[in-house]
């Protein structure tokens, strides 16, 4: 589904003049805490469907399962990045519009938050990836959609990077669904023990 940007800030308008500037969310894996601060004003859709699954503990018992780098990626441009999503078997919501980084001003910058997609509108804040160094390919008007329209960036680790860069060096020859994730699924994904408001 494609939303203009009249569209997009009609939507979101409520939400935005409700919204704080920031909103702090905590992951603590496995492999150390990771702590977030989400774009609510700028990416309020975005951020809400991901609080959502926050809110209602969806992500506790989910994992790290994904990881892209130069010697696994399929797609061009490469990337760098490294994918999570909510445990097996929770309830995923509907998709929501896109909002892509043209709409937000945000950037796929070392550290953002994103959420994953297929089509235009297809994205959902079930799953999510952070950037490892700068991807400007999935801004908006970049190279790695056919479309152009990128990936919607909503916020960005303020701490606990070190703990995303050790997961995506590790080894990533676990069973993959398709031939486009061959060699980026970690055999031993990284359990998210909690994911909270802080």
């Amino acid at each position: 589904m494609r939303i203009t940007r009249r569209g997009f800030l009609a939507t979101a308008a409520a939400s935005v003049a409700a919204a704080p500037d920031r909103v702090r969310v905590t992951l603590l894996t496995a492999a150390g805490r990771i702590d977030i601060d989400l774009a609510a004003r700028q990416a309020p859709l975005s951020t809400a469907d991901f609080l959502r699954y926050i809110d209602a503990k969806s992500y506790d018992g989910g994992t790290f399962f994904r990881v892209v780098r130069p010697d696994n990626d399929h797609g061009s441009p490469v990337i760098d990045v490294v994918q999570g999503g909510i445990r097996k078997g929770a309830r995923t919501l509907p998709p929501i519009a896109h909002e892509t980084t043209a709409m937000t001003g945000l950037r796929h910058l070392d550290g953002t938050i994103s959420l994953p997609r297929d089509h235009v509108g297809t994205g959902s804040g079930a799953e999510f990836f952070i950037c490892i160094g700068d991807q400007p390919s999935l801004d908006f008007g970049g190279k790695r959609n056919k479309d152009g329209q990128g990936f919607a960036a909503f916020g960005r680790v303020v701490s606990g990077m070190e703990i995303v860069r050790t997961i995506w060096r590790m080894k990533a020859d676990g069973p993959s669904p398709d031939a486009y994730v061959a060699g980026q699924m970690l055999p031993h994904p990284v359990p998210i023990l909690s994911a909270r408001r802080a």
